[in-house]
């Protein structure tokens, strides 16, 4: 019993920021796609964005690493299929995430002079293909495939 509370809240916290995560991204990809005209959901589904899937990625990321340094698994030379997923999604969705966010970012200050909307359709592109790449990782992290 010990052990596992070793390593109990690194994966709690991996799993809660995972979960913010995934969260933050259908929201703000559901405001970004239903908000096209309207520039208060359009806000929202920035700052959904960017105060919700953001903290949750860093929240994701830490209990991940924690986790793994607990595990032992940075010492593994062969790593589990699952593992190598879970790193691959969330180093391409780091950097998938601060392009959407600076798109984001940027299309919402031309909004206020009738422009950005094409950043704007960039930065819901991306949340969409986060979220897909997301809910592979969930898959290949609850079922941990060889």
């Amino acid at each position: 019993m010990l052990v596992a509370s070793t390593w109990s809240f690194p994966l709690f916290l991996h799993i809660f920021g995972a979960m913010v995560l995934v969260g933050g991204l259908l929201v703000g990809a559901v405001a970004l796609a239903l908000g096209r005209s309207d520039d208060r959901v359009l806000r929202i589904g920035y700052r959904s964005l960017l105060l919700v899937a953001l903290p949750g990625f860093v929240a994701m990321r830490v209990g991940a690493e924690w986790t793994a340094s607990r595990e032992g698994w940075h010492d593994v030379e062969d790593e589990p299929a699952w593992l190598g997923i879970g790193y691959i999604t969330a180093d391409a969705g780091a950097l998938l995430l601060l392009v959407s966010l600076i798109l984001g970012g940027i299309g919402l200050r031309r909004l206020r002079q009738g422009g950005g909307s094409g950043l704007l359709k960039a930065t819901l592109a991306l949340s969409l293909l986060m979220l897909a790449a997301y809910v592979v990782a969930i898959w290949a992290m609850g079922a941990k495939p060889t």
